[in-house]
């Protein structure tokens, strides 16, 4: 680091001698580490581009409709954008998914049926999931409109060790016929697991495809695009579905999600999107269209700068002595970072350093509070330009034990690395 960049940080951030010498010995480490991410994002940009021009995209795609949106020229170039660059039969991204949570719901309620089987094969779902499928509530509290309130039946494999446990899955394919969905998610979510690679899913698949080759196999593909230099669909996947305001909008898209996959499975999930007959026919795009398009275009570089803040965080809080998952040396297949603290008021000192280090809101003193979807109390730090987008540098954790911190993006290195030096030294 700059002579002057430690001064300022030492002065302005009050950032301590010990933070300071953690950050240039977990740099030294870590720097070697990019050649491989740098050569991915690179392929992955030439993957975009291509994509962008096959499909020869002007400024008239960046248009403004209203009302029912039919014919939106942007709108349905972006899907073929998106199916391009995904190896996709077909696409659905629209600013009416609020969420990511809204996109893989979409996906089951409009693939699942009444007495069908939803099979979880990389253990329990992420939290916001769990009222969706009916599960984790109590049998009492089992939302109205969950997948169980309409007799779709769930089950899941626990994971051995950090891994799937293909024989158990094999086993519970044959036994049960009505599977007729099996769930992937990519990322770690909330659990104490690895996030699983492309080739680690594609191993899954191939034993799924031993059993049943009716199943349709579904991945979240949340917080992984753009990290390696294959998507699940391009190993066997049916469908995959992921938020705008994550790896995908680039930090740029204000709101929204996509669904890409086989295109019969993207038809259904776009009639629970809108209505069965209209589907992904219709839908005003607000003026979205070309923060849409320049931030996939811009999506392979910010997915990587993220990245590079989640594997600076793993060493430096590793060599600080708190326990990470991943180790910053572990291959890479998504963008968040988690570290375990053991404490619950060292886990919030760390997130409210990461809110103190945001752009926005860096005023804000953030609490845990019983967010809509969580089963615990939860804090996060979120001092983003798009409200919630953890493709900008935030950290979010449950008030459990072991008392977890989940760290995801950083639209720079540079800022990444002076939120966790501030998050640091607040811990310290």
């Amino acid at each position: 680091m700059h002579s002057k960049s430690k001064a300022y940080l030492s002065k302005e951030y009050n950032i301590s001698p010990k933070a300071l010498a953690l950050h240039e010995e977990a740099l030294a480490a870590i720097e070697p580490l990019f050649k491989e991410y740098e050569d991915i994002r690179e392929y992955n940009q030439f993957k975009v581009l291509k994509a962008f021009q096959d499909h020869k995209i002007s400024d008239y795609h960046f248009t403004n409709t209203t009302g029912y949106g039919y014919g939106d020229i942007g709108r349905d170039t972006l899907d073929l954008v998106y199916a391009h660059i995904f190896k996709a039969e077909s696409a659905l991204v629209r600013p009416q998914f609020v969420s990511g949570t809204h996109a893989i719901a979409s996906v089951l309620y409009g693939v699942l049926r009444p007495k069908d089987t939803l099979l979880a094969i990389t253990g329990r779902p992420y939290d916001t999931i769990h009222g969706v499928i009916g599960i984790g509530q109590g049998e009492e509290e089992v939302k109205a409109g969950s997948l169980k309130d309409y007799d779709i039946a769930y089950e899941e494999i626990e994971l051995k060790g950090n891994a799937m446990d293909l024989p158990k899955i094999q086993e519970a394919l044959r036994k049960n016929p009505t599977i007729k969905m099996v769930h992937i998610q990519r990322s770690k979510g909330y659990a104490e697991r690895n996030s699983f690679t492309i080739e680690e899913i594609e191993e899954a698949i191939v034993a799924v495809r031993a059993v049943r080759e009716d199943v349709v196999i579904f991945v979240d593909n949340c917080y992984g695009e753009f990290i390696e230099d294959r998507e699940p669909i391009e190993v066997g996947a049916d469908i995959v579905a992921g938020s705008l305001i994550k790896n995908a909008g680039g930090g740029i898209s204000p709101t929204g999600g996509y669904v890409a996959g086989r295109k019969d499975l993207v038809e259904r999930s776009s009639y629970r999107l809108t209505v069965p007959g209209l589907g992904g026919e219709c839908g005003s795009t607000f003026g979205v269209m070309r923060t849409f398009f320049q931030g996939l275009f811009m999506a392979p570089q910010i997915s990587m700068e993220a990245l590079k803040t989640a594997v600076y965080t793993a060493k430096i809080m590793d060599l600080a002595g708190f326990e990470v998952h991943p180790k910053a040396e572990v291959k890479r297949t998504d963008i968040v970072q988690a570290i375990t603290f053991h404490d619950e008021q060292k886990l919030i000192n760390f997130v409210k350093g990461i809110q103190y280090g945001a752009p926005i809101d860096s005023n804000a003193t953030c609490e845990p509070w019983d967010m809509p979807g969580y089963k615990d109390p939860v804090i996060m730090a979120a001092g983003a330009f798009i409200q919630g987008a953890s493709i900008e540098l935030s950290c979010d954790a449950p008030i459990r034990e072991p008392y977890t911190a989940y760290l995801q993006g950083g639209l720079s290195f540079d800022h990444g690395k002076i939120g966790v030096l501030i998050a640091l030294s607040r811990v310290l």
